[in-house]
């Protein structure tokens, strides 16, 4: 039982006294507060001995808070039988120390009826660690509505146990007192309170709750300054946070050490961050461990990052497994890749249930993979979900694929979200189309970006004419999306964006698009920028990419290079490449390179 009262005052009497607690010194200070001390206790003892009652009283008191049970005892008894009720609860204090509860808690039950808070909270606890509850909410009631601290305090403890409504009105009054542990407690209900109102884990911390758990930091409570640091970390506040993170770290908080291990990682401080995440990791806690782990991993150091991977495996932290697993699967070792990886699944780990069934896909094992990946997926794995839908399409059942598609697009997949939008273009829904390509692109696919703009570009309506009958060229949204997936490097995209371009009289632009098109592959751009060239009377050099195209199976760019051939007289590769045409396609090209053909082959047989 802890001895009730403030710790500047020796329980009721009122009466200042040094600290008891002190190291051995030298100093003449402290040897001076030990001479007083011992000169207020010699006055005390003559005043008691001449029948002082209340000389009594603060004596035994002084005598149990030095620890000295034997010495302090006949006081008490003597001043709480002169009807003191500070020696009475005191008394109580002494006897609990000794292991006698019951008769202590007579002793209470004496001093309380006499006006005694702290005996009324002594009381209070006495009951309630009998399990006697209504007592026990009688007694702490008693104490706390007289303005007892500790009395409050334990009030509220009782009826936040019960659920009672009541708690939150009694955790403030013992905060608004000083209490520090209250303090904490009352910001942590607010915090609560909030995230439920807000049905959001992640919803903003109300300024009362940060106001409290300020408070309680300040008094040294290490878990309220680990929580005011990730507020603050949460607000850009980086280096309020990690003084904060600081007192709690060296209070002995593991959570505050590691987290200011990483915000000195992301600071780029990663020495100093390790010396955190190595004193937090040795006391236990996993996610330092982990940070170790890849830390060392990044330096190639495996054995060691296994080391402390396993170390927080041991402290209980799933993602210990799953590292195991990713490390061993960067050494090739698949089978204890797959043992770890087994291991965190079977823990609940959503993204090592993901991984595991890659790698039993990538086994061969469909049937091994595919409950895994509805594990991760029901348990909230985006990429699961993904994974399934592309699973079911592979099989053919495109309404499953969908499905899954739509539930990785819905949390945000990119992927997802083009193959769903894709999917809604074959079905003829362009407006439920446009919704996921939008969203997709907007994530970063190129692809996405591309099948938007074609979207977009269909519904365009013909370019206005200008008064002289030209057509007036307005940069439109279909444009910015090209744009946005040719910059990416997506090729159809690089050869709209230069045919707009070419449309608008840029032939510079159109000419750098398509040949970055053509040179990534796309024949396509190569048949454009000839034509470009063509255009602009560098026909040899057209014919280069006429040839690359062609060779890559474009039908009009070999029908082109038959007929520069005709001109120039080489009558024989005018006919190979009208051959080549005629195969190629499509059939208005064709037909028209068979004529040709025959009337080159006349010409050789003339």
């Amino acid at each position: 039982m802890d001895v009730m009262g403030d710790k500047a005052t020796l329980f009721e009497t009122g009466r200042f006294v040094q600290p008891s607690s002190r190291e051995d010194t030298d100093t003449p200070d402290e040897t001076g507060e030990i001479a007083d001390e011992a000169a207020e206790e010699l006055r005390q003892r003559l005043a008691a001995e001449a029948g002082d009652v209340e000389a009594m009283s603060v004596l035994g008191a002084m005598l149990l808070r030095r620890g000295d049970l034997d010495g302090a005892e006949p006081h008490l008894r003597a001043a709480t039988a002169a009807g003191d009720r500070a020696a009475a609860n005191n008394l109580g204090v002494l006897l609990h120390q000794r292991g006698y509860a019951d008769e202590a808690a007579g002793w209470w039950r004496i001093a309380a009826v006499a006006g005694s808070t702290a005996a009324a909270h002594a009381l209070g606890r006495h009951h309630r660690e009998r399990g006697d509850e209504p007592a026990a909410e009688y007694w702490l009631r008693q104490s706390a509505e007289q303005g007892h601290t500790l009395g409050a305090y334990a009030l509220a403890d009782l009826l936040e146990h019960r659920g009672d409504a009541g708690a939150e009105h009694w955790m403030r009054a013992a905060a608004e007192r000083g209490h520090r542990e209250a303090a904490y407690r009352l910001a942590r209900a607010l915090d609560r309170k909030a995230a439920r109102e807000a049905d959001d884990d992640g919803a903003p911390v109300p300024d009362e709750a940060e106001q409290w758990y300020r408070q309680a930091a300040a008094r040294g409570h290490r878990r309220a300054a680990l929580h005011l640091g990730t507020i603050l970390e949460k607000r850009g506040r980086l280096k309020e946070a990690g003084r904060w993170y600081l007192t709690s770290a060296k209070d002995g908080e593991a959570r505050a050490a590691c987290a200011l291990g990483f915000l000195l990682r992301d600071a780029g401080d990663t020495e100093n961050a390790a010396v955190w995440w190595l004193r937090a990791a040795q006391d236990g806690d996993g996610n330092a461990a982990n940070a170790l782990g890849a830390l060392h991993a990044e330096r190639g150091e495996t054995q060691t990052a296994e080391r402390w991977y396993r170390a927080a495996m041991d402290a209980g932290d799933v993602n210990g497994a799953y590292n195991l697993g990713l490390l061993c699967v960067e050494q090739g070792r698949t089978p204890h890749a797959e043992q770890w990886y087994r291991r965190a699944a079977y823990a609940g780990h959503q993204e090592a249930a993901n991984a595991l069934a890659i790698l039993l896909l990538r086994a061969g094992d469909e049937t091994g993979a595919e409950p895994w990946f509805s594990k991760a997926a029901e348990a909230g794995s985006v990429d699961a979900a993904f994974n399934l839908g592309i699973l079911h399409a592979g099989r053919g059942e495109e309404q499953a694929a969908l499905r899954w598609y739509e539930r990785a697009a819905a949390a945000g997949h990119t992927e997802a979200a083009l193959q769903v939008g894709m999917a809604r273009l074959r079905d003829g829904d362009d407006q439920e189309a446009e919704r996921h390509l939008r969203c997709a692109a907007g994530g970063g696919s190129a692809e996405a970006a591309y099948r938007l703009a074609t979207v977009l570009d269909a519904r365009r309506p013909p370019e206005p004419a200008h008064e002289l009958g030209e057509p007036v060229h307005r940069r439109s949204e279909c444009e910015e999306w090209y744009e946005r997936a040719a910059s990416q490097g997506h090729r159809r995209a690089q050869v709209r964006v230069g045919m707009h371009a070419a449309a608008r009289g840029d032939v510079v632009e159109a000419a750098r698009w398509y040949r970055e098109a053509a040179e990534a592959g796309s024949r396509n751009g190569a048949f454009n920028l000839g034509l470009l060239l063509a255009r602009e009377g560098s026909e040899p050099e057209a014919a280069v990419w006429w040839t690359r195209a062609a060779d890559a199976g474009h039908g009009r760019a070999a029908l082109r290079l038959a007929l520069v051939y005709a001109r120039r007289g080489e009558l024989a590769e005018g006919q190979r490449w009208a051959d080549r045409a005629v195969s190629l396609g499509p059939a208005s090209v064709a037909e028209r390179a068979a004529r040709l053909r025959d009337a080159l082959r006349q010409e050789l047989s003339a």
